[in-house]
């Protein structure tokens, strides 16, 4: 049986990872390098980090950190922001990132999936994707881009099976509504998700607690989750996650 996955997230500002509730009201919370270092050693499956202002400020990723993290840790990582082509793509896996995530672009641009998976693979291509509750949308979901601040009027699931055809080869699920919450995951449109595409999905937006991992995974069917607040402060650690997984019966990676 394959292990769940747990996956710290660092969203990057100004070379500083910082966190906020539905990206607003951030706080500085330290170096993305120490960070992942620290996450890796601890026990982390994977890491992703977003340069959270690249696509609003219209400029690319920064290289540096992605290199920087590159050297440092020894396990995959996925990086997103300011990811505006193939060639951006091209940049950031030269650097060292296993996988590319796309948001706002691909939405913008959806043949940016197809393009990256032919020439990169798809197991690299990740589509990140911000949905929100409307019930107008026949899925009861709709899709956000730009930080969640523009709604597009696409129904959430109908874009993850539309993103899978074309290439993408992992979907992370980031609740609008969950998001910096710590009230536990969106298990409805993950859970949909989940059962209507063949990739890897990533529950994204709303940890707390070891609990909710548990939950996402027994009864959403998640195949990774993505922590951030609750680690960052230093009130969880990965292994607290895992031991209390392990205590359910979830398959997790303990060898580290």
């Amino acid at each position: 049986m394959l292990t769940k996955r747990i996956i710290p997230c660092m969203d990057v500002m100004r070379g500083r990872v910082t966190k906020g509730v539905r990206f607003a009201n951030n706080i500085d919370l330290g170096d993305p390098v120490e960070m992942s270092v620290g996450y890796s050693d601890g026990g982390a499956d994977e890491l992703v980090f977003y340069d959270i202002t690249a696509s609003a400020e219209k400029r690319p990723i920064d290289i540096g950190v992605v290199g920087a993290v590159a050297a440092a840790v020894h396990i995959p990582f996925a990086v997103g922001g300011g990811i505006a082509s193939v060639a951006d793509m091209e940049r950031v896996i030269l650097a060292g990132a296993e996988k590319v995530s796309v948001n706002s672009l691909a939405i913008e641009n959806p043949e940016i999936l197809k393009e990256g998976a032919q020439v990169f693979g798809r197991q690299c291509i990740v589509l990140g994707m911000d949905p929100v509750r409307n019930e107008k949308m026949p899925c009861g979901y709709e899709i956000t881009a730009r930080g969640f601040r523009v709604r597009t009027g696409m129904d959430a699931l109908e874009w993850a099976r539309r993103a899978v055809d074309l290439g993408a080869g992992e979907i992370v699920v980031n609740s609008v509504d969950a998001d910096g919450t710590r009230e536990g995951f969106e298990l409805e449109i993950t859970r949909k998700i989940a059962h209507a595409v063949g990739v890897p999905v990533v529950a994204s937006g709303g940890a707390g607690r070891p609990g909710h991992f548990v939950t996402v995974f027994l009864e959403a069917d998640a195949d990774a989750a993505i922590v951030a607040g609750m680690v960052h402060t230093g009130e969880y650690t990965i292994t607290d996650i895992k031991r209390f997984m392990q205590s359910a019966g979830i398959p997790t990676r303990m060898d580290y």
